[in-house]
Formats: structure tokens, sequence, C-alpha cells
């Protein structure tokens, strides 16, 4: 890997530069920020960019195709789809950085991909509202609560909630959306419960009809996901969790095109009983969801993040600190 540049060098004379010096001196050009952890980022991703370059002998006919993928990315976002995110999770990225940010402290329920469906137009919903609008697909009652790693219920937690409807698809990608649909924010009761009806989930293929899409053809890779439903956990002095629900026995549940399936997220469903159904004003016989979720606090991940920061710091042999939980050269 290329060496980087003493913080407060002058900068170099950008002359004459090779294969083997155009990586330490473009670190030193980029390394006048008074932000050491913009300093190190932009060091390290330089770093890594060259390597890559230079390992694979990179050719201009490879590196115009990847700038032109990236063109296609941008061009096809929009308010509701970010190419990007998608891109992020199909090469792993997206898992990876949320288990680095937020370890799951023993006993807590783990996270999982926030997708690129999430929306902020979500509507709040009372407790036991319907989140659906799609009179197809099988209709399904979730019955979930929130406690921590002591069992002790939260109240007051906000929880993001949304699905594809039966068709495999969420309310974004219909070009006549004019409403939320398969969404909604709830807020924890005083026992940590929340309860809505909605349906069934089904397994869908992720957009494919783009750079992403065209990228898993080249790969021989599949654009499916299994069954699933996403949930995102806010309170204050909580850490904040995106998780999924994903059901037991899907056709895709271990080969995820986006990785986000862990066993501990893998789901059976019930049916509703008699009982249930007369105390929550559904039909009895249609699918249930039981889930307890368990929250850290913040302080909690925190913890754990500097401790797993720290051990994976010294195993690579590198010489830095933390500031603000976040790595930088440990210069004092």
């Amino acid at each position: 890997m290329g060496g980087e540049a003493e913080p407060g060098a002058a900068p170099p004379n950008l002359l004459d530069l090779t294969i083997d010096n155009i990586t330490p001196n473009t670190i030193r050009i980029n390394s006048q920020s008074a932000d050491a952890r913009l300093t190190y980022l932009m060091a390290r991703l330089v770093t890594h960019l060259h390597d890559f370059a230079r390992e694979t002998r990179l050719s201009t006919d490879e590196w115009m195709a990847a700038i032109s993928f990236l063109i296609g990315c941008g061009k096809i976002c929009s308010d509701v789809r970010n190419e990007f995110i998608l891109l992020s999770d199909v090469l792993g990225l997206s898992l990876l950085v949320d288990n680095i940010n937020h370890p799951t402290p023993a006993g807590g329920t783990e996270g999982s991909v926030l997708g690129p469906f999430h929306t902020h137009d979500a509507p709040v919903l009372a407790n036991g509202a319907s989140m659906t609008s799609d009179p197809d697909g099988e209709p399904m009652l979730a019955i979930c609560t929130v406690k921590d790693a002591r069992g002790n219920p939260v109240r007051g937690v906000h929880v993001d909630i949304w699905t594809t409807d039966s068709s495999g698809h969420y309310d974004v990608q219909h070009a006549d959306r004019d409403a939320p649909s398969e969404r909604c924010i709830m807020v924890t009761d005083d026992q940590g419960r929340f309860w809505f009806n909605g349906l069934k989930p089904v397994s869908y293929p992720i957009p494919h009809d783009g750079p992403v899409g065209k990228l898993l053809q080249l790969l021989k890779r599949h654009c499916w996901r299994p069954a699933h439903v996403h949930f995102m956990f806010g309170k204050d002095g909580w850490d904040r969790l995106i998780t999924a629900l994903y059901l037991r026995g899907d056709p895709y549940e271990t080969s995820d095109a986006v990785f986000g399936v862990k066993q501990s997220l893998v789901i059976d469903l019930d049916k509703v009983d008699k009982e249930t159904a007369e105390k929550y004003g559904v039909k009895e016989g249609i699918w249930l969801l039981k889930h307890d979720f368990v929250l850290a606090t913040q302080e909690e991940t925190e913890q754990l993040r500097d401790e797993l920061a720290t051990e994976a710091l010294q195993k690579l042999g590198l010489s830095l600190k933390l500031v603000d939980h976040l790595p930088v050269p440990d210069l004092d």
C-alpha cells in the first residue's frame, strides 16, 4: 500500500507522477484539511482504489465501463428510488456498515438492511389500525412487543413499518401512487406493545431494470428477496434499530439478493385463534405474526462498538485512536 504523508507537510509538486508515486502524492495533496477523520477516510479510499487498479491492471475500457455504470445509477435515481443504495445492498456493503455501526449486544434483536424503499411520508396510525389498502393478498395480524435487555417494556418507541403489497411491489413502484400504502408508523404503548393489520408478505425481485439489475445478470445472480416485513425503531437514548422479519421456508431464505437474512430474524407465522380474533377484532384463521423485539440503549451499543473497533484495529496492526467512536490516526 502507498504510504501516508505527515500532516502539515508541504504540498507536493505534482509533476512526473508514476504508477509507484501517484498514491502517496494524492494522499499528501488531500491531507491539508483540519478534519482528521476526513483526511483519514480519503487516505484509505485512495490507497485501496489505487491498489485495486494496480492489482487488477485495470484497463481503460474497464475504467470507462465503471464510470458509465455509476452515471447510469445516478440517472435512474429519483425521490422514490435510490439505485446507489441498491448497489450498496447487492455488494454487501449496506449490511457490513450496519453491522459495524450497530453491533448487537447479547440478547438484542439483530439488524438488517434498510433497502431502497423506505420513505418519510408514512402515516402515524393507532395500534390496531390497518396499514394496507390492497384488497388482494392474505390478511395478517401482527402483535409485537419492544423490550430492553432485562425484559422491561419500552414505551413511546416510534416504529416505522413497511412492506410490499400482494403483487410484490412497494407503493412507490406504482406510477399511480397518490398516497402511502403498506407502510405506517406506530408508537409502543405503556407495555411496549404495538399491533397492526396487514398482509402476509411475499417474495419479490429487487428492481432489475437498471444498472444494478444488469450487473446481477452479468454475475449470474438472481434478483429475488425472501418475503419479509421491515421495521425501524427510534427513541431518544436508544440505539436506532433497522431490521426485518423473514418467513421461514421461503425459496430465497438462504440466497437473499441483498444479504439481509439472519437466522434470528427468520420466523414462523401462526393462525389467529378464536380468543385472539375476538380480542383484536379480526377474523379467526387469518395469519398471525408475533414477535418480541429487544432494543439496546445508545450507551450499550456505543460501548460495544468501541470495544469491537479497538479489537479490529489492533488485529490489523493500525496505530489509531477513537474520536467520537470513529478511528483517526493516533499522532500523539
